[in-house]
């Protein structure tokens, strides 16, 4: 019996092959007026959709293919009494494959279109056909996808028809199609609108597209891919050097995050396993850099630097002196491409253009997936806050910059820093006073008239002891432990200047 093939698409790629190929394999082909001019135009016998109806294209184009002659024709079970008494009875040829794909809604978003042109290109009748397509995939093959056209011709060629495997992967395919497309549509119409999205809804549908396959995951045995939600621009480029890697992407997330954070400031930041091994102030980008490289040159081995200024090929130079993964500024200038280029060629410079991809954070746990708000930690301000003992705003900058270390580090973490520059930084540990006593051993005698910054609150007085030990001037921390009036007596008493923000800074 002879196979009917309908075919609707707007994306047309491949369709006059395809269409040759199911007709000269014995199939009769059926298409709505748009693909039926492109077929017909390859000299292939076609028949439109409204012959097979007898009722015309109405309102425009609107209503094309609903009409129970075409979705009798896809939705019946071959072999079922009933279903093939109602076809015979109303006259409904059987379809056996649904070739189609949906009008742009997604491109037409993204040229700001109007709320019309929107609205217009909202698929109705495509979706329909693929979503019953593929509902019977057991009696119709259904096709989303131009590069799926040449295995379906192969497989016919070979097994005389479609093979049920592959008929289940592609309506998988269609679903996971039709469903991306509502989603995309949701926050389309979202954004045209005006309407703001609930950040934290009560069910999340959320489209991801692959924008760059990887080598493998955080270790060999794990696959990876970055992916990106649909009208998001990647935040930034990757302008030379080896294949960025998983590991690479989670420390490129720290190193932007951290220049947001730095904002206007000269500064530069070196990033190992996501967190902060060096950062600084300074004159200039270069001057920056070393010193932020000179807190911990060990742990620098194989970082991430990021700077907040255009990196030039004296600093480019510097940086390429020592092992490093990856260089993250807002931009670059061409002789620093080219050192980077000859001088180290492995070398990554990635250009971050000042944003992100979206406003969620997601965790997958074995549990579910954790969602967040994705927003910087508020900046501490001296106004709302409350200091303990003498007040050191002369010491103001060197905290904030404490500040940003610990908020950027994994917990518990704190940070000490001195004129301009981080001098040791604890992070990591599951307990605070671990950290506040390898923040003083890494910086030595610098630890001395250093200022000290931690994520969280001190839950025993035992940290700030071990700072005024140390010769640490001034501490910033969040307060709210159920301790906190022993804390604030042992800086008191020892003479440390303390303010309290009242925002905690956990990364975990």
């Amino acid at each position: 019996m002879k196979k009917t093939a309908l075919l609707s698409v707007h994306d047309k790629t491949e369709l006059e092959a395809l269409a040759k190929a199911l007709s000269e394999r014995g199939y009769d082909l059926l298409s709505s007026s748009g693909s039926a001019a492109r077929i017909r135009e390859s000299g292939l016998p076609v028949r439109e959709v409204s012959d097979l109806t007898g009722f015309p294209h109405i309102m425009e184009g609107r209503v094309k293919t609903l009409h129970p002659k075409i979705f009798g024709g896809i939705l019946a079970r071959r072999g079922h009494p009933v279903d093939e008494a109602d076809a015979k009875r109303h006259d409904i040829p059987m379809i056996d494959m649904v070739v189609c794909n949906l009008y742009p809604f997604e491109e037409t978003a993204k040229l700001d279109s109007s709320l019309e042109d929107l609205l217009d290109n909202i698929d109705i009748g495509g979706v329909s056909l693929i979503r019953a397509a593929a509902k019977n995939y057991r009696n119709v093959v259904v096709l989303t996808d131009p590069t799926d056209y040449a295995l379906v011709v192969e497989e016919i060629d070979a097994e005389g028809d479609v093979t049920l495997p592959t008929r289940q992967r592609l309506a998988l395919k269609a679903f996971r199609k039709t469903s991306g497309y509502d989603a995309t549509i949701h926050d389309g119409l979202s954004d045209a609108l005006g309407v703001e999205r609930d950040v934290l809804p009560e069910e999340s549908v959320m489209r991801l597209r692959k924008v760059m396959p990887l080598r493998y995951g955080e270790n060999p045995h794990q696959s990876a891919a970055l992916y990106e939600p649909v009208f998001s621009d990647m935040p930034f480029d990757v302008l030379g050097g080896k294949e960025i890697s998983y590991n690479n992407i989670l420390d490129i997330d720290s190193a932007m995050r951290g220049l947001a954070m730095l904002g206007s400031s000269c500064a530069a930041l070196i990033i190992k396993h996501t967190t902060p091994c060096g950062m600084a102030v300074g004159a200039t980008p270069l001057e920056a850099y070393e010193k932020a490289y000179s807190c911990d040159p060990l742990s620098a081995f194989g970082g991430i630097v990021g700077v907040t200024r255009t990196v030039d090929a004296e600093l480019a130079r510097a940086v390429a002196s020592h092992f490093t993964e990856v260089i993250v500024a807002p931009s670059f200038t061409d002789e620093a491409i080219e050192l980077i280029r000859t001088e180290r060629p492995a070398l990554r410079p990635v250009l971050w253009k000042g944003k992100r991809v979206s406003p969620l954070q997601m965790t997958g746990t074995w549990g579910g997936v954790l969602m967040q708000e994705d927003s910087l930690p508020p900046l501490p301000d001296p106004a709302k806050g409350e200091w303990i003992g003498k007040e050191r705003n002369d010491r103001w900058e060197d905290l904030i910059l404490a500040w940003k270390i610990a908020a950027l580090s994994k917990s518990n973490s704190v940070a000490l820093v001195r004129d301009g520059k981080a001098v040791g930084i604890g992070m990591g540990f599951c307990s605070r006073v671990y950290a506040v006593r390898f923040a003083i051993e890494q910086a030595g005698e610098a630890a001395k008239d250093s200022v000290m910054a931690s994520d969280a609150f001190f839950p025993f007085p035992d940290g700030i002891e071990a700072a005024a030990e140390a010769g640490v001037a001034a501490i910033i921390q969040p307060g709210g432990s159920v301790r906190d009036a022993d804390v604030i007596e042992a800086a008191r008493k020892l003479s440390v200047s303390m303010f309290l923000s009242g925002h905690r800074t956990f990364r975990h």
